[in-house]
């Protein structure tokens, strides 16, 4: 080879490698907030540590369908919208129900999941979940959550508890400390399945009401228009696929996803 087509080949080979450097720091890099309280399926950590379940592996499918390189940071649940809003975390997607009062301080996507709640309570004990007959009664609820907006607004001659995720409230629940728990539905079956939960049972479903919720949706900054639309793009992009159903097929029915 010619000293001239030797060095023509090694610049050709030179931009080549500056344009992809180009291409690999230019790729947008967004910081997913996750709960650090786990909530198998959606998000929990595997024997390594890393984060699985349906939310995890969606927001890799986000990214991979937005070209975005995307990594997580666990915060506290009570703590996941004032980070966003502090940009510590660039996007939730970590059942974060859609409500009128959250739409005041952030913004949503398109709702990807659609989750009934219900109550769960002792087999043994007889319990309508209404207002009258929990008049007295001490009602579970995760903080921060539209169960607890819900309970406190519509159930306002019981007595509230509030804890900080699924586990403790359960836990409560078996102790007697509490007579009825109000959780979303998905992942309920998980746990009434393990032993130590054999003497609680699902009372039934809580009416619907604008205070649960309109689904649950990606949340960004309010007026990121621009994310949040990027990301309306890709979730229905994985529905039309196909890809968001394969997603959830290890982690929970077709039955809760927003597929229309």
């Amino acid at each position: 080879m010619s000293t001239i087509k030797k060095t023509l080949t090694q610049l050709l080979q030179a931009s080549l490698l500056l344009s992809a450097a180009g291409l690999a720091s230019a790729q947008e890099k967004l910081v997913f907030g996750i709960s650090q309280e786990v909530y198998p399926p959606f998000s929990y950590t595997d024997s390594s540590g890393n984060w699985t379940g349906f939310e995890p592996d969606l927001v890799r499918a986000v990214c991979q369908q937005m070209q975005a390189s995307c990594s997580f940071n666990a915060i506290a649940w009570d703590g996941l919208i004032p980070a966003l809003n502090a940009k510590q975390i660039d996007v939730i997607l970590n059942s974060v129900s859609i409500t009128d009062e959250r739409r005041q301080v952030v913004d949503f996507s398109e709702p990807y999941l659609i989750t009934p709640s219900v109550w769960i309570g002792e087999k043994a004990i007889k319990l309508e979940p209404t207002a009258a007959a929990l008049k007295g009664k001490k009602i579970g609820v995760q903080s921060s959550t539209v169960h607890a907006v819900y309970a406190k607004e519509r159930f306002k001659d019981s007595t509230l508890r509030y804890y900080a995720d699924r586990n403790d409230i359960f836990a409560e629940l078996r102790s007697g400390r509490i007579d009825i728990m109000l959780v979303d539905q998905m992942g309920v079956d998980e746990y009434l399945d393990l032993p130590i939960n054999a003497e609680l049972e699902i009372k039934g479903k809580a009416e619907q009401d604008k205070l649960l919720g309109e689904g649950i949706g990606a949340v960004v900054r309010k007026g990121d228009n621009a994310l949040r639309e990027r990301l309306n793009t890709a979730l229905d992009e994985l529905r039309k696929s196909g890809k968001m159903q394969e997603i959830a097929k290890p982690y929970l029915s077709d039955d809760f996803l927003a597929l229309d």
